[in-house]
């Protein structure tokens, strides 16, 4: 018995060590054994579900993705600057043009933020001082049981920061900072997301009727939003989404008749990403895509997405 037990023993050491680095000699089973992309896959004693290399198949990690559970999911505020005569009367003056188009923009975010179940609130016209105001007034409510925060902001512009009505620039890190951990504490792990339609800068990209959202006119159909500042955008802290709609020193433009090109490819990729289960960062990849293929007066707009999430963000339309 002792012969035969020791060389059940070797043969069991041996078997051991051949299927340690050949998982799939035990794992790979029928042909109808298989998930929907092909991999094979087994079932363990527990009856888990197992891929081909033993590791347990499951869907998303909850962990690796934002929790989108609660109604409304949370605060979606519209700042919609569209009439700018106050800078145009200060001293010295600020030629910038009513940005004609803008409602068009607001109503197509209203529309698809609502569907996504936020609590959608816009603010017209804001002058610096109450711009500020309105995100001190967000800063403090409590969003313990919100799952996300959502800031857009349709505006003119100029390189890291917004025009307010009254030709005041307002940094847009100044607006990002108010929803930091230590200021904003019930939005502590949770995406704070900023949508912005504005110029960064005066340079032309080159590459309906239009405008372009800055100082410098090119035509009566584009408006433009350009000068120079630093471009610090997003503050030190996690979870924060940065959608701009162009790349530093660049404009972006808007047409008079269908709203801005970046804010309707927006909307328009939300509405049917979200519906896919696709993740925001895809999405955004799309709506890239999507504006600089476009040709605007001769000139290319680029969009750049700036972000520390540090998990998946999905809003699923349920």
């Amino acid at each position: 018995m002792g012969y035969f037990s020791c060389h059940c023993t070797i043969f069991l050491y041996c078997l051991s060590e051949f299927i340690s680095p050949h998982p799939l000699f035990f794992l790979v089973q029928n042909p109808e054994d298989r998930s929907e992309n092909g991999q094979s896959i087994a079932n363990d004693d527990c009856g888990q579900t197992l891929s081909v290399d033993g590791r347990p198949i499951t869907r998303d990690d909850e962990s690796e993705m934002y929790d989108m559970s609660h109604k409304p999911r949370g605060y979606c505020i519209i700042i919609n600057n569209k009439h700018f005569k106050l800078a145009r009367q200060r001293e010295p003056p600020r030629i910038l043009k009513d940005r004609e188009g803008t409602d068009i923009d607001a109503e197509s975010l209203q529309k698809v933020f609502k569907e996504l179940h936020f609590e959608v609130i816009q603010h017209d016209d804001l002058n610096s001082s109450q711009l500020y105001e309105v995100m001190g007034v967000y800063q403090k409510r409590d969003h313990s049981n919100r799952d996300a925060f959502i800031c857009c902001i349709l505006s003119h512009g100029v390189k890291g920061a917004v025009e307010a009505v009254d030709g005041c620039p307002v940094p847009i890190r100044d607006l990002t900072s108010f929803f930091t951990s230590r200021k904003c504490p019930s939005l502590i792990g949770k995406p704070k997301i900023f949508f912005i339609q504005a110029c960064q800068g005066s340079l032309m990209q080159k590459g309906a009727e239009i405008q372009a959202d800055g100082e410098n006119q090119y035509t009566q159909q584009y408006e433009t939003d350009a000068e120079i500042m630093q471009p610090n955008t997003i503050p030190d802290d996690s979870d924060f989404l940065l959608g701009m709609a162009t790349v530093e020193d660049y404009l972006s433009f808007r047409s008079v008749y269908q709203g801005s090109f970046y804010i309707q490819a927006l909307c328009r990729n939300l509405g049917q990403g979200c519906r896919r289960n696709k993740d925001i960062l895809t999405i955004l990849t799309a709506v890239n895509r999507e504006v600089s293929q476009g040709n605007y007066a001769n000139a290319k707009q680029m969009p750049e997405p700036r972000y520390t999430l540090t998990k998946r963000l999905v809003f699923p339309i349920s």
